[in-house]
């Protein structure tokens, strides 16, 4: 048999006898050998050893996210803005569901323009199953049990796909599994994006997208991978695209390559394809609809983000998420910690590329090795940076980052979609080895401990390391307590001092822990950008537009001196309440916040009250007197 046709036959007749049907006779054998093939799966669902190979999952899941649980009263070191972002979002999942609120808009963060749940990552198919988590524990434990189900669903999804898909031998499809579910790249992300973690529906992706080829069940192969589609879209949509993207490639190189041997193919395909594209658009159109043109959209990446490329000396580095990572390396070779996404080592690069050469004859390998090359050279960006060093040489993604929809992507991501092919690849390998000491008992031992070998010495050093945590500050009682009820209702909203930003996520966390019922001015999420010099502008930014006063109190946070304080400061703070409909104003203990307590005394005028751990300012009155007017009041 060719070797171009192993990946073939394996899908055909993959079953706990492992049988490969010759290439000759797969079409007319497919029809034959699927349907008994299908029910012998399924009787033999799971064995004990996928049950182990599944606990493992679990095991490492929760290993890796034990600070989390451990201690509840913390959160993520490296990335505490887009947990409390996720925390809102499984708070705003639970209140579509008991209050019946329109679930792609919200107006409880970013009053009065409010927030396009589209826009941003709602993870909607995540938070609407997890409400009674949400309801019973809190947004803060539903976000643990997210992440922690992320990875260990992710896992068990590869896993099972890997060993009855692609590979017979479970050792082979749980080597392959571990590592496209704890690459470095994965374990980065798992720092504060669950989101992008969640890819348990990538393998069911590309195990039903091959399975369009089957003749006989266009409609049905179609539809069940439109739902899979669907699916993932409420999930995270960039993680899809590149799915997509890999998909597309591979399925239209090895049409081409295999089109004299299988000439049955194709059309099956093309029907399936044609009805997963008719359900997911039908199903999705208003959905992206409200994304990219509904209230409060915007219009690709801000300029400084599309060129967040990966260093190209990371590839060969390692992630100070791993055992053998330096934070000062790493630091040095990436944006920030959290998109450490081509941090694959020296080992694994030459395992990597071992494979290919040893597995050369499989078009299929080969197709997927040309894959990885292409998304690390996407994954360099704009223009090619060594060591931190800004080489002038421009990237392909040069060409690509002004695309419609690609101009939405963060080229270093391109580097995380690596990681499945480098763990299909493993499987592969891991296969062809068991294979060879089977048909090779002689040299059983010299190939056993030549492939632990390289397996060990690749991977090892890419072992992660348990997540990092701080203590967060609590919920002020001013919250928890509902004493904000007195003074926040349907024509009022709470500003906090400074007001919520990447820096400063915390009232996110206050207005989840409410079920929402609180509204906030200010916003950390996708916001477009709305420059009164340029109205076309209309890139995301990550806060709203600047205001008078939103701007005075980030300046005095970021340590510069009290400016004057003036009628005209206190007219316009007047107008920027005036603008949110604030209700109250709150400062709680943070640093520099006598400065922020004295400079909004003075721009109101009057002193706050302590209540509930946090500064109160009842402005309710000056918001809602159309007459009222600020000038210097009583001195602090």
């Amino acid at each position: 048999m060719a070797a171009d046709d192993d990946l073939d036959a394996e899908l055909i007749a993959l079953g706990s006898s492992g049988t490969v049907v010759a290439p000759a006779t797969l079409p007319a054998a497919r029809e034959a050998v699927d349907e008994q093939v299908i029910r012998l799966r399924w009787r033999r669902l799971l064995t004990w050893r996928d049950v182990v190979a599944v606990g493992t999952f679990v095991v490492f899941a929760v290993m890796l996210t034990l600070p989390l649980w451990l201690n509840l009263d913390h959160e993520l070191r490296d990335d505490p803005q887009d947990q409390a972002f996720f925390e809102w979002m499984l708070a705003h999942g639970a209140r579509v569901l008991t209050d019946g609120v329109y679930p792609f808009f919200s107006d409880r963060m970013n009053y009065p323009d409010g927030v396009n749940m589209m826009a941003n990552t709602s993870v909607l198919a995540v938070s609407l199953p997890l409400t009674p988590i949400t309801l019973l524990f809190g947004p803060h434990v539903a976000f643990n049990v997210f992440l922690t189900g992320a990875l260990a669903f992710t896992g068990a999804s590869w896993y099972l796909v890997l060993s009855r898909r692609f590979v017979t031998s479970r050792l082979a499809a749980w080597v392959g599994a571990l590592f496209c579910t704890f690459a470095p790249s994965m374990v980065s992300h798992a720092g504060g994006h669950p989101n992008i973690v969640s890819q348990f529906l990538v393998p069911l992706i590309i195990w039903r997208t091959l399975e369009l080829r089957v003749r006989g069940r266009s409609l049905r192969n179609g539809l069940i991978l439109a739902g899979l589609l669907i699916w993932q879209a409420f999930i995270n949509l960039e993680v899809l695209f590149m799915t997509a993207v890999g998909l597309g490639l591979f399925c239209a190189v090895m049409a081409v390559v295999r089109r004299r041997r299988h000439r049955g193919e194709f059309l099956p395909f093309v029907r399936a394809l044609g009805v997963t594209a008719a359900v997911t658009l039908a199903v999705l159109a208003y959905p992206l609809s409200v994304q990219f043109f509904g209230p409060q959209s915007y219009q690709g990446l801000a300029e400084f983000v599309r060129n967040f490329g990966a260093d190209l000396a990371s590839f060969a580095a390692y992630s100070r998420h791993s055992m053998a990572g330096e934070t000062a390396i790493a630091s040095r070779l990436t944006q920030n910690a959290a998109e450490e996404n081509a941090f694959f080592g020296w080992g694994l690069i030459v395992l990597f590329l071992g494979l290919l050469v040893w597995m050369r004859r499989s078009r299929a390998v080969l197709t997927l090795g040309g894959l990885a090359i292409l998304f690390a050279a996407m994954s360099l960006g704009p223009r090619i940076v060594l060591n931190g060093v800004d080489t002038g040489i421009p990237g392909i993604w040069a060409l690509l980052h002004r695309i419609p929809v690609l101009d939405s992507a963060v080229p270093t991501r391109w580097a995380m979609a690596i990681a499945p092919i480098v763990g299909i690849v493993l499987a592969l390998g891991v296969q062809r080895a068991a294979d060879m000491m089977r048909s090779q008992p002689a040299s059983r031992g010299p190939i056993r401990v030549a492939m632990i070998t390289a397996v060990a010495m690749a991977l090892v050093p890419l072992i992660p390391r348990p997540m990092a945590t701080v203590q967060m500050d609590p919920v002020p009682g001013f919250v928890t307590t509902g004493a904000w009820r007195d003074y926040v209702d349907d024509r009022h909203t709470m500003v906090t001092l400074p007001l919520p930003d990447s820096s400063y996520p915390d009232p996110l966390r206050w207005t989840a822990t409410t079920g929402q019922d609180l509204r906030i001015a200010g916003a950390y999420a996708l916001l477009p950008n709305q420059n009164p010099q340029d109205p076309s502008d209309r890139t995301a930014m990550f806060s709203p537009p600047w205001r008078p006063t939103s701007g005075l109190v980030a300046s005095i946070k970021q340590g510069n001196p009290i400016p004057e304080i003036t009628d005209e400061r206190r007219e316009m703070t007047l107008a920027d309440l005036r603008f949110w409909r604030a209700g109250v104003v709150v400062l709680t203990p943070q640093s520099r916040d006598i400065e922020l307590l004295r400079t909004m005394s003075d721009l109101l005028g009057f002193r706050p009250t302590w209540i509930g751990g946090a500064w109160v300012w009842d402005v309710r009155e000056l918001v809602d007197d159309p007459d009222t007017v600020l000038t210097g009041g009583e001195p602090f």
